[in-house]
C-alpha cells in the first residue's frame, strides 16, 4: 500500500472513532438498575406459569378427568397442541420407536428421554403441561433422583416412576419382573427428595407392574406405601378387568390414579367416560399417535411402492404442516425484530 493510502485509511479511521464518540456523548446515561431491575421484563409480559404448577393446579382445583393424548415427537405433539388437549403424555415406547428404531424392552434411556421431553416441553411456553415416562429411573436412588432433577430443568410437568427391574419392559408385553418392594421404595423416595430439593411443583406418580407376577393385593401395598412417601399420584399398570380398575379407584381413594389405556393391549379399553365414572384423575393414551402413524406410513408406502404415487390430500401442502409446527409464529418473531426476511410472505 502506498504511503498516502496509509494515511487515508489512519485517517478515516480516526474520524469514525470521533464520530463514535460524538454520537455516544448523546445518548443518556441510565443507572444500572434501570436495565437490570428484578421484574422489568415481567412488568409488561406475564411469566407463563409452569407446566409442574399448572398439572398440580389440575389437580387440586378441579374434579375434571386429564385426558392425554400419546405423543413422541414435535409433530405429534404440535397436533395434539393444535386441537387443545389440556395435557400431553410423553410415551417412552414412542419415544423408543422413534428415536432409536427399537422396541420398549429399556433401550432408551435417561439421555433420550430427557432431549425428547425437553423438546416437546418447550414447543408453547404456555401450552398444555407434559407428563412423561421415566421408566425405572434408569439406575438406583442417585439416578432416580437425577432424572426428576433434570426432567425439572427442562420443564416437564410430572412423570411415572415404576417398579420394574433395570432391564424392563413395555407394561403390555408379558414376563415382566419387578423389584422387590424396599428396592422400589428407595427409588420412590430419591424422586420426592429431589422434587424437594428443587422446590418444584412437579407431579411425581407412582407406577407398579406387579399385577402380572405378584397380584392386586401386592399392587395395593406398594402403591400405599409410594403415597406414604410423597408420591402424588398412582398408576396400576395393565388391569386385568374394567372391575378391577374401578375397585383399584375405591381402594387408594381420595389420592388421584391415572389410567393408561393402551387399545389390544393387557387390558380391557376402557373410554373416557368409563374412566371419568370410576373415579379416575388422569388418563393417558400411550398409542395414541404412535399405531396410527405406523398404519398411516405403512399404507402410503406401500401405495408409492405400487402405484408410484403417494396420494397426499391437496389441502395438506408443505405449508399447512409447516403451520402446524408454529410457522406464523416464527415469522412473526422475525418480523417484530425488524427483518425483511419474510417481507414477500412465505
Amino acid at each position: 500500500m502506498a504511503p498516502g493510502a496509509i494515511e487515508d485509511s489512519v485517517f478515516s479511521r480516526r474520524s469514525h472513532e470521533r464520530n463514535l464518540d460524538d454520537q455516544s456523548s448523546n445518548h443518556q446515561v441510565k443507572p444500572l438498575d434501570s436495565f437490570l431491575s428484578l421484574g422489568h421484563v415481567a412488568s409488561t409480559t406475564p411469566e407463563p406459569a409452569s407446566g409442574a404448577t399448572k398439572l398440580r393446579k389440575m389437580l387440586l382445583e378441579t374434579n375434571e378427568l386429564i385426558v392425554c393424548p400419546g405423543v413422541y415427537d414435535g409433530l405429534s405433539a404440535r397436533t395434539a397442541i393444535e386441537l387443545g388437549f389440556d395435557a400431553l403424555y410423553m410415551t417412552g415406547a414412542g419415544t423408543t420407536a422413534s428415536r432409536l428404531g427399537q422396541p420398549d424392552l429399556s433401550i432408551a434411556q435417561l439421555h433420550e428421554m430427557r432431549e425428547n421431553a425437553d423438546m416437546i416441553a418447550n414447543l408453547d411456553p404456555f401450552g398444555p403441561p407434559l407428563i412423561a415416562d421415566m421408566d425405572t429411573g434408569y439406575g438406583g436412588p442417585i439416578m432416580a433422583a437425577r432424572t426428576v432433577e433434570q426432567y425439572i430443568r427442562s420443564g416437564v410437568a410430572g412423570a411415572h416412576l415404576e417398579d420394574q427391574v433395570l432391564t424392563k419392559r413395555c407394561g403390555h408385553l408379558s414376563g415382566k419382573k419387578v423389584v422387590p418392594r424396599e428396592e422400589y421404595y428407595m427409588r420412590v423416595r430419591a424422586a420426592h427428595a429431589a422434587r424437594v430439593r428443587m422446590r418444584s411443583d412437579f407431579v411425581l406418580i407412582a407406577r407398579t407392574d406387579a399385577l402380572q407376577t405378584l397380584g392386586y393385593e401386592e399392587c395395593i401395598e406398594r402403591l400405599k406405601t409410594a403415597r406414604d412417601l410423597g408420591a402424588d399420584v398412582g398408576l396400576l399398570e395393565g388391569f386385568q378387568s374394567k372391575e378391577q380398575a374401578a375397585r383399584a379407584v375405591r381402594d387408594l381413594a381420595p389420592w388421584p390414579l391415572l389410567l393408561n389405556s393402551v387399545e389390544n393391549g393387557a387390558s380391557p379399553t376402557i373410554t373416557v367416560d368409563e374412566a371419568r365414572q370410576m373415579g379416575f384423575r388422569i388418563i393417558i393414551f400411550s398409542f395414541a399417535c404412535l399405531a396410527p402413524a405406523y398404519r398411516a406410513i405403512r399404507e402410503t408406502l406401500t401405495l408409492l411402492k405400487t402405484e408410484g404415487v403417494v396420494g397426499t390430500p391437496k389441502e395438506l401442502t408443505p405449508k399447512r404442516l409447516f403451520e402446524v409446527c408454529g410457522l406464523k409464529h416464527a415469522v412473526s418473531v422475525d418480523v417484530e425484530a425488524g427483518s425483511l426476511s419474510f417481507a414477500g410472505g412465505v
